[in-house]
């Protein structure tokens, strides 16, 4: 039975995040204590929402990845839903912290979520 998260590497990053509508990504490095102590919460989120990917990055193995989103801190839990970050949060999640997180997330309007970034990016009236 293999793991139920996806190895993220700088040569499949792209086409599994732009290939998925919504994209769980954990950032991560052996040496980091919460991080280790954070993988069995994710792969059972993992397990428990099967229609969701959830990616890891290692940040030692791909540090191109973690300067590319400008990690600081790892853990670092970020979710991609329609090629947007939705989220984007240092530190290990308890169980129930990370299940409302997903929660939330799937309960996201994405036209409102387009049309606020849209909005944002464009100049004030002159």
């Amino acid at each position: 039975m293999g793991s139920s998260t996806v190895e993220l590497t700088k040569d499949n990053f792209d086409a599994i995040v732009s290939g998925s509508g919504f994209v769980l990504i954990d950032f991560w490095a052996a040496w980091c204590g919460p991080c280790r102590s954070f993988a069995p919460v994710y792969e059972k989120a993992a397990e428990r929402h099967g229609d969701l990917v959830f990616g890891k990055v290692d940040t030692e193995a791909q540090p191109e990845l973690a300067a590319a989103f400008e990690i600081r801190s790892i853990p670092t839990l970020m979710i991609v839903r329609e090629n947007i970050a939705v989220f984007a949060q240092p530190g290990a999640l308890p169980e129930a912290a990370l299940e409302d997180v997903i929660r939330q997330a799937r309960a996201l309007d994405m036209d409102e979520v387009r049309a606020s970034i849209a909005k944002a990016e464009r100049p004030d009236d002159a």
